[in-house]
């Protein structure tokens, strides 16, 4: 059985911030393959904002997906606004979706609608000793508990980013965020 993983960057995540999560996660995991993909750069950080502008690359992503054979269970995974990506793809992936896993760190949630009969696992962060949460926190998620990260964005940046520290903050993530990528793959089975 193979693994497919399709990732979708948060708000202001660039291509740069995507090859340097994508070739952490390879060399974490070699036995699963990965697509990593930026926030549109022209769109907000509202979940119609994100889906509106990834509107021209789905029909591209569903395609890549619909080319793994059955056996290959796929986790389409969303960070922060990129989730809303996430779940609007999933929404439009056709057949059956009980190998697939809907995957939300720190993001917007599902509707329903979107969910089609795929697994869901939603993320949030704390600090070491539970000290601090992440930007979209909540008790019902899923805890990562980073090892240096105990304020909000620096947390919400570990879902992604397991080398993140304090240095993380509002002002600083589009620079920050992924540096020193360790990818954070909590979601996924051990290999």
């Amino acid at each position: 059985m193979s693994i497919y993983v399709v990732f979708f960057g948060g708000f202001q995540a660039s291509q740069p911030d995507m090859d340097l999560w994508k070739a952490s996660a390879e060399k974490l995991r070699p036995d699963v393959t990965f697509d990593a993909f930026p926030y549109p750069g022209h769109a907000k950080s509202g979940d119609k904002d994100a889906v509106n502008g990834f509107e021209k690359q789905f029909d591209g992503v569903i395609k890549k997906i619909e080319a793994f054979d059955a056996d290959t269970t796929i986790f389409i995974v969303g960070h922060s606004s990129g989730c809303a990506i996430a779940n609007e793809l999933n929404s439009r992936l056709k057949g059956d979706h009980s190998h697939i896993t809907l995957v939300d760190l720190d993001g917007f949630a599902p509707r329903a609608d979107q969910i089609k009969e795929s697994s869901v696992q939603a993320w949030t962060a704390q600090g070491p000793g539970g000290k601090g949460q992440s930007l979209h926190w909540a008790e019902e998620k899923q805890k990562f508990t980073a090892g240096k990260a105990t304020q909000t964005w620096s947390l919400h940046f570990s879902l992604v980013n397991i080398a993140a520290t304090d240095a993380i903050t509002k002002d600083n993530y589009k620079s920050t965020g992924y540096a020193g990528c360790m990818a954070n793959l909590c979601w996924l089975p051990p290999a």
